[in-house]
Order: structure tokens, then sequence, then C-alpha cells
């Protein structure tokens, strides 16, 4: 192969690159936004679990807080709050928490909660529970979490915030204490975290996405 055909074929395959990178770049362009769409909606629709009774108008993913360790919230990682507003008043605050102490590991726990501080509702985000006990944490596998639901710091008062079995209001799981413990724990000190910053929570600025 002569110098002049190396040079041709090098310039030819420059070209292809060139149009490939072109064309990916204007695909991607072209798609970005309908991707960012579809994601949000997502984000949105994996929310509403959480909001059950709560009319709102707002996105509630744009009204996103992301705290850092170390906070008063349940967890050693980032803490994550998203503001529910109707007509610009606020009405509900969704809480992406950690209960650190589960029997198998770490559970992220969604934790809504109406302006008034009753629980508008419970979801269990990521765990590693036992299969066919401490998973029934889990709303696809009982009803378990719904207990929940319209209880606030004052009912039951905070010493019952607990599992029968150690005095307290809530159910456990059959075969299983140490994660109910820690999820009750967990939206517990979400409460009060709230009663304690309601105000502040609705005057932050969202944080802007980084990811």
């Amino acid at each position: 192969m002569t110098d002049q055909t190396v040079i041709k074929t090098g310039m030819t395959l420059a070209v292809i690159a060139a149009i490939c990178t072109a064309l990916v770049a204007a695909t991607y362009q072209l798609t970005e936004d309908r991707i960012a769409a579809n994601e949000k909606a997502l984000l949105e629709k994996s929310l509403q679990p959480a909001l059950a009774g709560v009319f709102y108008d707002s996105s509630v993913s744009e009204s996103r807080l992301v705290l850092q360790p170390p906070h008063d919230l349940p967890g050693n990682d980032a803490a994550i709050i998203y503001r529910v507003f109707s007509a610009e008043q606020p009405v509900a605050v969704l809480f992406v928490v950690t209960a650190r102490d589960g029997f198998s590991g770490a559970i992220r726990i969604l934790v809504g909660v109406g302006f008034d501080g009753t629980v508008t509702g419970v979801r269990i985000l990521q765990h590693r529970e036992t299969p066919g006990l401490g998973d029934k944490i889990d709303s696809t596998r009982s009803d378990w979490v719904f207990q929940f639901d319209g209880r606030s710091m004052g009912d039951p008062v905070v010493t019952a915030w607990g599992i029968k079995g150690d005095g307290g209001e809530f159910d456990q799981l059959t075969g299983a204490s140490i994660t109910p413990r820690a999820v009750i724990k967990a939206i517990r000190d979400t409460l009060i975290y709230f009663d304690a910053h309601r105000d502040e929570i609705f005057s932050l600025p969202a944080t802007e996405e980084t990811e």
C-alpha cells in the first residue's frame, strides 16, 4: 500500500467518524428533552403512592431539597425532601430517608407527611430483607406499611412508636422484629424532624440537579 493510499484511507475513516459523531450528537439533541420528560414523569409517578388523599397541583420533583450528612433525619447518607404545593400553598412533604439498622442492612424509605404532620403514606424503596419475613415491609408483599397512614407524632404518643412486642402500638411481622423496629423508628424520627423544621423546609430554595 502506497503512502498516498494510506493517506486517502485515513481521510476516509476520519470523514466517516466525523459523520457518525455528528449523527449521534444530533440524535441525542433530539431525544434529550423527551428522555428528561420521561424520567421526570416516572419519578412523579413513583412518589404518588405516598401522597394518598393529598390534592396538589405542583410538580413534586421540581421542589426538591438534598440534605447532605450530617443531618437530623434517619441515615448517614443524603436525605432527599420533596415539597408539595396546592395553589402555591404547602400541603405535604415527601422524605427519602434511610433506616440504618435493618436485619440485612440499610432500608431506603419514602415517607409522606401532610402539612398538619399526619402520615400520608409510606413506601419501601430499597431493601435486602429476608424473603417471606422481613421483606413484608414492602407494600407489594403485604399491607404492613399501610398501618401508618393518618398517624402522627401525637397519634400515638412518641413513646408508643414501636412494635407491640416492645409495648408500642404497631404490628410487627411474624418471625421478624428487627426490620419493623428499624422502619418504625425511621418514620418516627422523620415526623420529629418535620415538626421541628416545618417552616424551614418550605422556605429553602430547591436544590439544583447535579447528576
